[in-house]
């Protein structure tokens, strides 16, 4: 089914109201006839958060001050089967190749971008593994944008939009975001676009208040991005100052759910500066994004001022877009279940001390009997 704006939704909502029930409708402009907000709007337009509906597409709340919370599935649900269907890809059982999105830096930490395939070797619990697929391209993207709207962050709002924006104009043009703001609960503020003006409009919505459920929130979003993401490369970067104090899930919880989707890579970017966030404090957020990140192949970045917010997002942005993609079939049959360990190393004449990082393993999905195989992480 084809989205439609929320704009669109309620054009249609007015129209029927005015010639069906009487009512007057009120002469509120509609984004989809005038364009990005201009720069003497005051006020962002009375439009609301919609849900992350599991088999509908989000609508908006009638109450411009009511938002409806993204449904957060349990971290034990089943991560279900995913298919590709008229351009969506969504997770498949049964899997025995494994695609991974790697990034390799050398020794003074820069990035290298010129290796071939016979310098990487990929095992599996420790056991060698074929390469099947290689390439090094840019390749279009399902990102989501997932920012703390608690109420810590209401002075450094207006740093990250800027950043956030910046982020989605260095991507691909092809690649497709979606934005989540989080507090004691997440909600989205704009759903899949490449539209610069779509998203500066959904940043507008989020309004800084309450706690921080981290864990929740990515929870609901891999969940929603597994779901509804066309891109099988699939990237969330999360922005928050502060530690976790509202999640019904774990960190454990967290990263197994997103491994059991065969999930996105995170990336982070820490905001714990300031004399309200506690030494302490800083440490464990620290630690809890850099698992996030480590686990899944994404990274963390801890930005010592907001001015260096806009920086790491170009440095996110320029990360995705130069990735290798490797891909090998397995050795081990998935009908023996159980966490697998990815580790992959890079080799070549001419350079010093390559690291490659990507994400540390996967959980094997196991189809019904009777059902096909089919690579995991399309």
């Amino acid at each position: 089914m084809r989205r439609r704006s929320r704009a669109w939704w309620w054009g249609e909502l007015a129209l029927v109201c005015a010639f069906g029930c009487g009512a007057a409708v009120p002469q509120t402009p509609s984004a989809a006839t005038t364009g990005p907000p201009q720069q003497q709007q005051t006020q962002p337009p009375q439009q609301t958060n919609a849900p992350l509906a599991k088999d509908s597409d989000p609508v908006p709340s009638p109450d411009p001050d009511v938002k409806t919370p993204l449904p957060v599935p349990p971290a034990n649900a089943p991560a279900g089967e995913i298919t590709r269907d008229n351009g969506r890809y969504t997770l498949r059982a049964n899997a025995y190749e494994v695609r991974l999105n790697a990034s390799v830096i050398d020794a003074s930490g820069q990035p290298v971008n010129t290796l071939p395939e016979s310098a990487f070797r990929v095992y599996e619990d420790g056991v060698p593994q074929t390469i099947i697929g290689f390439r090094h391209e840019d390749v279009p993207v399902s990102l989501g944008i997932l920012i703390d709207s608690s109420g810590s962050m209401y002075d450094k709002r207006a740093a990250v939009n800027a950043a956030s924006l910046d982020l989605v104009r260095l991507s691909n043009p092809q690649d497709e975001a979606f934005l989540v703001d989080f507090s004691s609960e997440a909600y989205i503020d704009q759903d899949f676009t490449n539209s610069i003006a779509k998203l500066q409009q959904g940043l507008a919505y989020v309004k800084s208040t309450g706690g921080t459920a981290l864990y929740d929130a990515v929870i609901a979003s891999a969940d929603y991005l597994a779901k509804n993401g066309k891109r099988s490369k699939q990237v969330l970067l999360i922005v928050t100052d502060g530690d976790d104090n509202a999640s019904s899930a774990t960190l454990e919880q967290t990263i197994r759910r997103v491994q059991d989707l065969d999930g996105p890579a995170i990336y982070c970017i820490g905001l714990l500066f300031g004399e309200d966030v506690s030494h302490s404090e800083a440490r464990h957020s620290r630690e809890v994004l850099e698992e996030l990140s480590e686990q899944t192949g994404g990274e963390a970045y801890f930005p010592h001022s907001l001015k260096d917010v806009d920086g790491i997002t170009r440095a996110v942005a320029q990360d995705i877009r130069s990735q290798y993609t490797i891909e090998y079939r397995s050795t081990k049959s998935p009908t023996l279940g159980g966490y697998r360990q990815i580790h992959v190393e890079a080799k070549e004449k001419g350079f010093r001390g390559l690291q490659v990082r990507t994400r540390t393993g996967y959980f094997p999905k196991v189809a019904p009997a009777g059902t096909s195989s089919g690579p995991t992480g399309e």
